[in-house]
């Protein structure tokens, strides 16, 4: 899929994880470009070298269904380690021509893609490589304030404050036990009981434990749960809360809450990572989190949004690639900040 007003052909490329996919589609959404989802499936043995080692030969660009059958693009965008092999497969394949770009930490070094994305956390430094403190995410500005001018009808009779409950779930570093099921829903009790109003929303991995009590947490308590009928009302969440709660298993979760410039109150189940800390600890000094004990706490701050930070970068680097082989230059459309 291309955009007729560039001619740009971009492609995401990821395994289909969800995260990652969204996250390369929110950049090009950004650039104001159409993009191509290209999904890889490499089978063993081929996946577990990855990101080092070739590509699945089953996924070669001449074999079929191939998720790498041209036309090549001009700006490719991948995520996920096992797309680390297919995105320098494609690099070749053009002869240099198409710029490349990998968000996160590849783990093979900055000379991986034209232009990396990796959060301030990681160590991964270079001089083609963004660091920043959230991640890029399809929660923008303008969405937030479009939901604030047009209200979702399901929120807008809830009291204030108005609390927006983002449940995460079951990762690789952290895990909902029954303690820490009942522990979240004492202090959302605690808030509820003051007469905030509660807007809650699971994830796909929320524990059907911690599901169910808060679905009966927001009935009890006149608040809203989406049970997953009608329109998804995340961006309508986080456009109306004086508040957000946030479990800590999601960066990119408490990225996208971060665009509000409301507080943002952490439950941390258990587990953990050092990553986790170093990147709480930097929206701590931006006074952007605050841990969550049943008490809403903190006061709005200047919103944060690395997503046109990102996008800029990427074509800038774009515009530089083609002018340097002799290629028509591009404009971009970029996301107002």
């Amino acid at each position: 899929m291309l955009r007729k007003d560039t001619g740009l052909i971009t492609w995401v490329l990821t395994d289909g994880k969800v995260g990652d996919e969204l996250q390369a589609l929110s950049v090009t959404e950004a650039l104001g470009l159409a993009a191509e989802i290209r999904r890889i499936k490499p089978k063993p043995p081929f996946s577990w070298v990855m990101p080092w080692g070739p590509i699945d030969p089953r996924e070669r660009p001449g074999s079929p269904n191939s998720p790498l059958a041209p036309p090549f693009p001009d700006l490719l965008v991948a995520s996920g380690r096992r797309a680390v092999a297919y995105l320098r497969h494609v690099k070749r394949a053009t002869g240099g021509r198409a710029y490349t770009v990998f968000l996160k930490d590849p783990r093979t070094g900055p000379e991986t893609a034209d232009f990396i994305w990796s959060p301030s956390y990681d160590r991964l430094r270079g001089p083609n490589v963004l660091n920043t403190l959230t991640p890029p995410h399809r929660v923008s500005a303008k969405r937030i304030e479009e939901a604030r001018s047009h209200p979702d009808p399901r929120l807008v009779h809830l009291s204030h404050p108005r609390v927006a409950v983002l449940a995460g779930g079951d990762s690789r570093h952290h895990r909902f036990t029954d303690r820490d099921v009942s522990r979240f829903v004492q202090h959302l009790t605690a808030v509820a009981e003051t007469g905030a109003g509660l807007m809650v929303t699971a994830s796909r991995r929320t524990p059907p434990a911690l599901r169910e009590a808060l679905r009966g947490l927001a009935a009890e308590h006149g608040g809203f749960f989406w049970d997953g009928e009608g329109e998804n009302p995340y961006v309508g969440l986080l456009a109306l809360a004086d508040f957000v709660v946030a479990t800590a298993d999601s960066f990119n979760m408490i990225g996208e809450a971060a665009v509000t410039g409301r507080p943002i109150l952490v439950f941390e189940p258990s587990g953990g990572h050092p990553k986790l800390d170093v990147y709480m600890q930097a929206l701590k000094a931006h006074g952007v989190v605050h841990p969550f004990e049943g008490r809403l706490e903190g006061r709005p701050y200047e919103p944060l949004n690395s997503t046109p930070k990102v996008a800029e970068a990427i074509a800038e680097g774009l515009s530089r690639h083609r002018r340097a082989l002799g290629l028509p230059d591009i404009a971009l459309s970029l996301e107002t900040p």
